[in-house]
């Protein structure tokens, strides 16, 4: 019965494609069409391949004149506003005189993602090597710039890591017949994000190549993490890329079955033109890439000289167990390095995580941890309803919120839809210009001032003066006004919507497709919100942690993962600080027991956990905790933990879900409380 299952799914998926398998003798026309259009001229004849100088790979070269055998050194930068993100990586890919290697998750072909691109090849074409590898789910599914980029140089090689059918895109036969015949494979992913240059410097964390990584959004952006690090280290990085560069699974762009049938039928095409939405930030971020003042201000004088540097990532052989009962031995490396961490903690573990769903392993260190006569202190920043963009997994770290805070301890702080305190340039966060009319009064700045968050109301369209602690204001340019003629071809141009929508989320479980499960809720205001999506781990104050690990059961089981160790007290402060600052009441709700009615509240908290407890029918509506607003005052100067006897004079509840706007998707997360519980192995 299962063979004629996946017999049935398979012959339905090739079906739905209306494309069979290419030949190999097809696939290696394909291979040899791109290979002989490859150019093989390079415009710069000097050693160093005409590499832009710069401060921040000159970095690398000083920690490598410091380091010896016995006691490597190393530079550390924290990456946490998302356009600085882009301008180190622009100016990184600048610098580089001998290799590039670009492994990531998704690669859009959006403003940032085609700034990207046109760098890489730039580079390819003064010599330098380059390589980027793709995970086939949410990574470009454009056949003509595939086709384009296949053909493009022989020094610029691209790759995509397991290409479900062999295919670049997928329709929804493709989903369908995946869950069928080929579920766990599907689901294997390749959810690593590093860039090397050199192997001397290199990028780990979780941003991947689209706008919303880089605060470039109109609707939604990512609150994210990277860590670039200067060093030695950095060629245990390039080994990771190598290990994936040169597994089964990594295909060659141009023998996937739809780029080579493109190839074959019409040899390979142009890459096309780039047209950006937003050119005068473009030209910006450009500019300040090729500032060395700005980049040594900027990255290199913030650069901590780091004691232990260890880069920890899964390998490719973590997605060869297809059996439950095969063993794991040498398989997982990352989990295993994270939870000693964890079990090693004293007095205090801060986490930071998108999707607050633990596995059951997860679970019981916990509560090895909370069972101790002084179990070390527990924070959790993760995201509110209102800022996921992933409801569906939401709605199970809603479930078990009475067990995270109860069981397991967690001081919880879920993050806002409109931080008023984020390590963010706000003037990224206005009106898009090209929006139309609409832009006026699309409230885009309603982060930027008004009524505090919780409040219904938009804000105004004026930027207040940046926090005493915030990022320096950076330059702008004037506007390019007739930049934004043709904006709608443009918004076309970036992708579709259902291409924007399968792009969006990196939980997405195969068989959820692309509907409305896996955007964003609606909210009560307009405006561009931003959500948590950093990984990261500071323990005792002394160990930082960053990297790509949500620590949920999807990265346990079925990524591949990758982070970054660093044993160091300066370090992980700082770290801790970044965290510890999207917990604040401006940019945070805590989450709180309720206050307990006068009587049935025993009764209520027994029939909630009995509830709770049950794989379906989950429906009891009187959950143990709730989210509350920080409300100061002569009696409340300070922010409190939800322990003090204080807590509920300071602390007003706003709901379960404050700012969401409350509708028939809300009843998306009631359901999935009730009945999603069996999802849980997946998210």
């Amino acid at each position: 019965m299962n063979f004629l299952l996946r017999v049935t799914a398979l012959a339905t998926v090739l079906l739905g494609s209306g494309c069979a398998s290419l030949s190999h003798a097809q696939r290696d026309r394909a291979e040899a069409i791109a290979v002989q259009a490859r150019s093989a001229q390079v415009d710069c004849e000097r050693a160093d391949r005409c590499a832009q100088e710069s401060p921040l790979r000159a970095l690398a070269g000083r920690a490598f004149s410091e380091s010896t055998d016995t006691q490597p050194r190393h530079y550390a930068t924290l990456l946490d506003e998302g356009e600085g993100a882009l301008v180190a990586r622009l100016n990184l890919l600048r610098s580089a005189t001998r290799s590039i290697d670009l492994q990531t998750y998704i690669f859009d072909k959006d403003d940032s993602a085609r700034l990207v691109i046109d760098e890489l090849l730039a580079a390819s074409r003064r010599g330098v090597k380059v390589r980027v590898l793709i995970d086939q789910l949410s990574a470009i599914s454009d056949l003509q710039i595939l086709g384009a980029l296949s053909g493009a140089h022989q020094n610029f090689q691209l790759r995509v890591y397991n290409p479900t059918f062999g295919k670049a895109r997928l329709n929804y036969f493709d989903y369908a017949g995946s869950v069928l015949c080929c579920f766990r494979r599907f689901n294997q992913r390749m959810h690593n994000k590093l860039l090397v240059i050199d192997d001397a410097i290199g990028v780990v964390g979780g941003r991947n190549y689209q706008d919303d990584y880089y605060d470039w959004d109109r609707e939604y952006n990512f609150r994210d993490r990277d860590v670039l690090i200067a060093g030695p280290e950095a060629r245990a990085m390039a080994a990771n890329f190598d290990a994936f560069w040169r597994a089964p699974r990594s295909v060659p762009a141009e023998r996937l079955n739809d780029v080579g049938r493109t190839l074959l039928q019409h040899g390979v095409p142009a890459l096309p033109p780039a047209q950006f939405r937003r050119p005068e930030r473009v030209e910006r971020v450009s500019e300040e890439a090729d500032d060395q003042a700005f980049i040594a201000r900027s990255f290199v004088d913030t650069a901590l000289p780091v004691a232990s540097v260890r880069y920890v990532a899964d390998l490719p052989r973590k997605h060869r167990r297809e059996r439950a009962d095969a063993p794991l031995a040498g398989q997982h490396v990352t989990e295993p390095q994270l939870d000693s961490l964890i079990a090693g903690a004293q007095k205090e573990v801060i986490l930071q995580t998108p999707y607050l769903v633990l596995s059951k392993p997860a679970q019981a260190l916990f509560r090895d941890l909370r069972k101790r006569p002084e179990p070390p202190r527990i924070v959790v920043s993760s995201n509110s309803l209102a800022a996921t963009d992933n409801p569906i997994v939401y709605a199970l770290s809603y479930k078990y919120k009475r067990r995270n805070m109860r069981e397991l301890g967690f001081n919880i702080f879920e993050y806002k839809p409109f931080p008023l305190d984020a390590p963010v340039d706000y003037r990224n966060l206005l009106p898009d210009p090209i929006a139309g009319s609409g832009a006026q009064d699309s409230g885009r700045s309603s982060l930027l001032g008004g009524s505090a968050a919780g409040s219904n109301a938009g804000g105004s369209d004026a930027a207040p003066a940046a926090p005493a602690d915030s990022e320096p204001v950076r330059r702008v340019h004037p506007r390019l006004g007739s930049a934004y003629e043709n904006g709608r071809a443009r918004r076309r141009a970036a992708g579709s919507e259902v291409e924007t929508r399968l792009l969006r989320t990196e939980t997405r479980p195969s068989f959820l497709g692309s509907k409305a499960v896996n955007k964003p809720l609606p909210v009560t205001r307009k405006g561009a919100r931003m959500g948590l999506h950093a990984k990261s781990l500071v323990v005792d104050r002394r160990i930082g942690v960053v990297g790509t690990h949500n620590f949920d059961p999807r990265s346990e089981n079925y990524n591949t993962e990758g982070a970054v160790i660093i044993d160091d007290p300066v370090f992980a402060e700082q770290l801790a600080q970044s965290i510890l600052r999207d917990t604040h009441p401006q940019n945070a709700w805590t989450v709180a027991p309720r206050t307990k009615p006068p009587v049935l509240s025993g009764l209520n908290y027994s029939v909630g956990k009995a509830s709770e407890a049950l794989p379906i029918l989950d429906f009891w509506p009187w959950r143990y905790a709730t989210d509350y607003e920080f409300q100061p005052g002569p009696d409340c100067p300070q922010p409190l933990p939800r322990q003090s006897p204080d807590f509920h004079k300071c602390y007003v509840a706003v709901g379960d879900f404050p700012e969401v706007n409350v509708g028939p998707k809300w009843l998306l997360v009631r359901m999935l409380t009730a009945f999603g519980a069996g999802l849980v192995p997946i998210l």
